[in-house]
C-alpha cells in the first residue's frame, strides 16, 4: 500500500470516521478544514513514526510538514531519503 493510501485510510478511520474516500483531498489543510485538532496532529505524527519508521523532531512538527496529505507524503519521501 503507499504512502499517501496509508495515510488517507489513517484518518478517515481516526478522524472521520468513515471509509469514504471522497471525504478527504490530499491537498486539504488538516487544521483550516477542522479534520484534525493539535491534539490529534500529535495522534498523526505517533502514526508516521511508528508505520514509516521515521523520527520527527519538535523543529519538523510544523503545518509545512504535517498539514496535508500531500505534505506529509513528500516529508516521509525526504525522512527516508536523508
Amino acid at each position: 500500500m503507499s504512502t499517501q493510501n496509508m495515510i488517507v485510510d489513517y484518518i478517515l478511520q481516526n478522524f472521520l470516521f468513515s471509509d469514504d474516500r471522497s471525504l478527504i483531498n490530499p491537498d486539504d489543510s488538516f487544521l483550516a478544514k477542522g479534520i484534525i485538532d493539535s491534539t490529534g496532529i500529535m495522534e498523526l505524527i505517533f502514526f508516521i513514526e511508528d508505520q514509516f519508521g521515521v523520527k520527527i523532531s519538535d523543529e519538523e512538527m510544523i503545518p509545512e510538514n504535517l498539514d496535508s496529505v500531500t505534505r506529509i507524503v513528500k516529508f516521509v519521501a525526504r525522512k527516508k531519503a536523508g
